[in-house]
């Protein structure tokens, strides 16, 4: 575990102060192929054949991750850790994310920016609901992109870090509700809900100690509201923390989606509270 422990903290700096490597191809586009691929070759209206493409992908994700790591046990301590650090800090999305977020704040164009981050109809925003969804996206990223990643490397070294993108990888692609892969995507979906049950609170926890909330399970009574097991946690806990009101009724491709409401507070949503939300490290 103190092993793991190394790797999670160089990997998370490393990613903190470099973000993406520009020289390599990311590893997170390479699973995307492999699901892509069996996605064109056998596609099918099917829960059976969602099924298989996670059968799929993680049979292959999972070989080529524990050879690896099986392969770094035979380097000295301090290359282990420091390679491993290296291949972790790509499956972390802390800057990238961070980065993505704070461009929002400063292009002249913040519907469009915000338009790259988040799914809903954006063309109709008003700049309290462009900042109130870079908000959303960067708390509900936190746990996928930071918090998770991490809590599956120091679980599992490298395996549980690679293995655990595949899955997000896998519901980002094909996990939706609509009419190609409301059958073919259940699978993904919910096991990328079971994947993020405990790193979703685990990350609503944190941001509840880094803003200093006297009852840190606050978070949960409107978290739970979420359509999303999880997504709502980390939400409701960043609203409590900046003390704004997130969510509320959503346009998505045309049509009103109704949502609940996430923390108390001032609904109008400023720069600042944005840039409060990006200093909770």
């Amino acid at each position: 575990m103190i092993h793991n422990i190394f790797i999670a903290l160089f990997a998370y700096l490393i990613d903190r102060k470099f973000g993406e490597f520009s020289f390599i191809k990311h590893p997170v586009i390479v699973i995307g192929e492999i699901i892509t691929f069996f996605e064109e070759k056998f596609y099918k209206d099917s829960i059976t054949r969602g099924c298989l493409l996670v059968l799929f992908v993680l049979g292959i994700v999972s070989f080529f991750s524990i050879s690896l790591y099986l392969y770094l046990q035979f380097f000295n301590s301090f290359l282990n850790i420091l390679i491993s650090s290296l291949i972790a800090s790509m499956f972390i999305a802390h800057k990238m994310l961070r980065d993505a977020v704070e461009n929002v704040l400063h292009v002249k164009n913040k519907k469009e920016a915000i338009a790259m981050l988040v799914s809903r109809d954006t063309q109709e925003m008003s700049e309290s609901d462009v900042y109130k969804a870079a908000i959303e996206t960067y708390a509900e990223n936190l746990s996928d992109g930071v918090v998770a990643p991490i809590f599956y490397l120091l679980l599992f070294n490298l395996p549980g870090i690679i293995i655990y993108k595949a899955i997000n990888t896998m519901d980002s692609m094909v996990g939706y509700k609509n009419e190609k892969y409301e059958k073919f995507g259940k699978c993904a979906a919910r096991l990328d809900d079971f994947a993020n049950f405990i790193p979703s609170r685990l990350t609503a926890l944190l941001i509840m100690l880094l803003a200093k909330q006297k009852n840190i399970f606050a978070f949960y009574a409107d978290g739970k509201k979420h359509e999303s097991p999880n997504a709502g946690h980390p939400i409701t806990a960043m609203a409590l923390a900046l003390h704004v009101k997130l969510g509320g009724d959503t346009s998505y491709f045309g049509k009103i989606k109704k949502k609940a409401h996430f923390g108390r507070g001032k609904e109008k949503i400023e720069k600042k509270d944005v840039q409060k939300a990006l200093k909770l490290l």
